[in-house]
């Protein structure tokens, strides 16, 4: 949709600065094309311009619109503002956008690479924390909006099996019983209770270490525990990404590349670099000829692995199984996640692309799985869900409890997907479920009750539009200033969906979203769509199960439901 728009604006511009013979510099939008208050699509062309041709960039404005070709599809005029060429759809272009959004087949994206992207993989001695929600929100997020660019996407899950963590976690089940609770918060305990018992029991540690060293040389009886502790903590871990949407599609394990010999060969690859040596007792790797104080440590005195030496041979991996990989990181790790890309590049290997993200908090403060003081994300969601319960009944008091309870968990999931994700990665952010959940403000309630009132209004008016009733539909008869508002916001889906895959910022796609609902809201605010004179209402009709369609993908992409009513 929007994108067919862009290319043509592209192919007009280029076509005439050839004519004026301007040449420009390559980089990223060298055309400087973007949406604008004042036009469809804007250029700032003229200002890369003025410094090689000196003269003010109006004056080129001015040139470079006399030189552009008649030739036109979809723009229906061009017209200079100061310094800038303003572009403008035409009729054509939003028959067209009416017409492809009533299709199934509209949102289909052009990429065609092979992704693989790495989020949450979260310890596993114990639940998910409100710090771990970022990371599974975003990656997750990311996933569906590359998928829907058209890219082949593999999410994935690292576990690290090989630290001192889980070998904690299997001393505490030496030491004490698992209870009945949800697995997750069943190993938290015996792992906690594990670091409690060291403080007076030194040997623990030992013990630890030992586990470490038998689990690296593949002792089999250490194998089989270790196995079988993250499985068990994972499947509760799955539960709680489930209950936001969230599903990895492979597990990688930390172990695997040792076993394969691959963590093997990287340290002897590094080694050849002349750039390690032996120092404190351990194997280090010295990159301040790279900008690092602080070596990077490969192996223990004892010759163990350590988690970033198991983590290069995983991302080598990735590197030769995707065209992009793609790491979800706290901003904990920028330090490791710039040494780690840079013994990559010494390694000749693609680097990934990594999303740092800061933290989301809550008021009630810090978080710490190791001393048994965090907020898990079941309480959170249990929360939210409680609350989200309360605002739906007293909206839906007449409807049953099966169907309060059923829309409350959609509506709190949704909630918390969309709270974290609209806030750009880079920010840090303070999750408040009262505003979260505010259905009159801009929230994921406000964006999903548009879907549900879109759907109202299908309902009400029986419009099963068929394949006929499409090639006759008067779309010139939506005229209005909301109505066009509302058909250039949905031509935008595949625009924001491109940006947002190859710039990896999902919360583009919450803003979109967010806008995309306030437009329809207006449109069904001052365009009255049943009571309309027949040729108006089918169009009518038309857009507003167009403006659905969208608003179904956009939440769809979010990982959030889509409902019919609420």
């Amino acid at each position: 949709m929007f994108l067919d728009f862009m290319s043509e604006v592209e192919a007009l511009l280029k076509s005439a600065l050839e004519r004026c013979g301007c040449n420009l510099e390559d980089g990223a939008n060298p055309l400087g094309l973007d949406i604008s208050p004042h036009a469809d699509l804007a250029s700032s062309v003229a200002f890369r311009l003025a410094p090689c041709l000196k003269k003010s960039p109006a004056a080129i404005a001015v040139e470079i619109h006399q030189a552009l070709p008649e030739d036109r599809c979809y723009v229906d005029r061009v017209e200079v503002l100061g310094p800038y060429l303003n572009f403008f759809v035409n009729q054509k272009f939003l028959d067209k956008v009416l017409k492809e959004a009533l299709a199934d087949d509209a949102w289909t994206g052009r990429m065609n690479e092979k992704v693989i992207v790495e989020h949450t993989s979260a310890n596993p001695d114990g639940p998910l924390h409100v710090g771990h929600i970022r990371n599974s929100v975003i990656g997750d997020s990311l996933v569906r909006i590359l998928r829907r660019a058209g890219c082949s996407v593999d999410a994935q899950y690292y576990i690290n099996d090989m630290g001192r963590q889980e070998a904690m976690v299997v001393v505490g089940c030496d030491h004490f019983q698992i209870d009945g609770s949800k697995a997750d918060h069943a190993v938290a305990r015996v792992y906690i209770a594990a670091n409690k018992l060291m403080e007076t029991e030194p040997a623990i540690r030992d013990e630890a270490d030992s586990v470490i060293a038998r689990y690296e040389a593949g002792d089999k009886e250490i194998a089989a525990k270790i196995q079988s502790a993250v499985k068990y903590a994972l499947g509760g871990i799955e539960q709680t990404l489930r209950r936001m949407n969230i599903r990895h599609d492979s597990y990688h394990w930390e172990s695997e590349f040792v076993r394969k010999g691959d963590v093997e060969e990287i340290v002897g690859l590094l080694e050849k670099t002349g750039l390690t040596e032996w120092e404190e007792g351990a194997f280090q790797l010295d990159l301040t000829s790279h900008g690092f104080e602080k070596k990077m440590v490969l192996k223990r005195a004892n010759g163990t692995s350590l988690y970033i030496t198991r983590d290069l041979a995983y991302h080598r991996w990735k590197s030769e199984n995707s065209d992009r990989s793609v790491d979800i990181l706290g901003a904990d790790h920028k330090l490791v996640s710039g040494q780690l890309r840079t013994a990559l590049r010494l390694l000749g290997v693609r680097e990934p692309e990594v999303v740092i993200f800061e933290f989301v908090s809550l008021p009630t403060g810090s978080m710490s799985t190791r001393k048994g003081k965090f907020i898990s994300a079941d309480e959170l969601l249990d929360e939210v869900e409680k609350q989200a319960y309360e605002e739906v009944r007293l909206r839906r008091p007449e409807e049953s409890e099966a169907f309060l309870r059923e829309v409350a968990a959609q509506v709190a999931a949704g909630a918390v997907r969309y709270d974290v994700v609209k806030v750009s990665a880079d920010k840090a952010t303070t999750f408040d479920w009262k505003q979260a959940l505010d259905f009159e403000k801009l929230s994921a309630p406000f964006i999903q009750y548009s879907h549900a009132r879109a759907a109202s209004i299908l309902r009400r008016g029986e419009a099963e539009l068929k394949a006929e009733d499409v090639s006759a539909l008067r779309s010139d008869l939506l005229a209005g200033e909301y109505e066009i508002a509302l058909l250039k916001k949905i031509a935008q889906f595949d625009l924001v969906i491109d940006r947002a895959a190859r710039e990896l910022k999902p919360h583009q796609l919450a803003t979109y979203a967010r806008e995309l609902a306030e437009s329809f809201n207006l449109f069904y605010r001052y365009s009255p769509v049943l009571d309309a004179e027949p040729d108006l209402r089918q169009a009518r009709m038309a857009l507003a199960r167009a403006a659905k369609n969208a608003l179904w993908v956009t939440l769809d992409t979010l990982g959030i439901a889509a409902l019919e009513t609420m």
